[in-house]
């Protein structure tokens, strides 16, 4: 059986989850989220405890039930203090500004790139060099960070490019001059 999948959920205080068919619904001071059950696991809430178990005894379900308390205890921590993920612009010139739902960047391109933020995210630029992805949903975070980290990746000989806060960059020595 699975480890992970065994633990039961505690919920925060400010978060309520209700069990409707297929779906579990979490709501919270930092937004609303839906997340489908998959077929062979079963879910059941009771009194701010969520168990999730599988219901045929097979390789599948119980690597279904690790998944699905996984991405429900995600939800429900995203619900109650959200994800965020800090991203470094280090270049110069290169810089971002946010404006609205749409972020520009300036990445030594001859042209600006707009990304447009995703419906359920924020997106705030604190200095012009540096980005901050947050949200309650913990992929669609992820996935607008690495989103935004593709448009110019760092490169190893000077760094140069958008990198993740907490990101180490190997860096490559140079030509040497003869």
């Amino acid at each position: 059986m699975s480890r992970i999948g065994k633990k039961p959920i505690q919920l925060p205080d400010k978060v309520k989850s209700r069990v409707e068919g297929s779906r579990v619904y979490f709501e919270g001071p930092k937004g609303k989220l839906a997340i489908d059950i998959p077929q062979g696991v079963d879910v059941a809430e009771n009194g701010g405890v969520i168990a999730v178990k599988p219901t045929i005894d097979d390789r599948q379900s119980r690597a279904l039930q690790g998944l699905t308390r996984a991405l429900l205890s995600n939800a429900a921590v995203g619900v109650s203090q959200g994800y965020t993920r800090i991203l470094e612009i280090n270049g110069v010139g290169y810089r971002a500004e946010a404006k609205g739902k749409q972020v520009h960047f300036t990445l030594g391109y001859s042209h600006p790139i707009v990304y447009d933020v995703p419906e359920g995210l924020t997106i705030k630029t604190p200095a012009p060099n540096r980005v901050v992805v947050e949200g309650a949903d913990k992929q669609m975070v992820g996935m607008a960070a690495a989103d935004i980290r593709m448009l110019r990746p760092p490169e190893p000989y000077k760094a140069k490019g958008i990198k993740y806060e907490d990101e180490l960059i190997r860096r490559k020595v140079g030509k040497t001059g003869a």
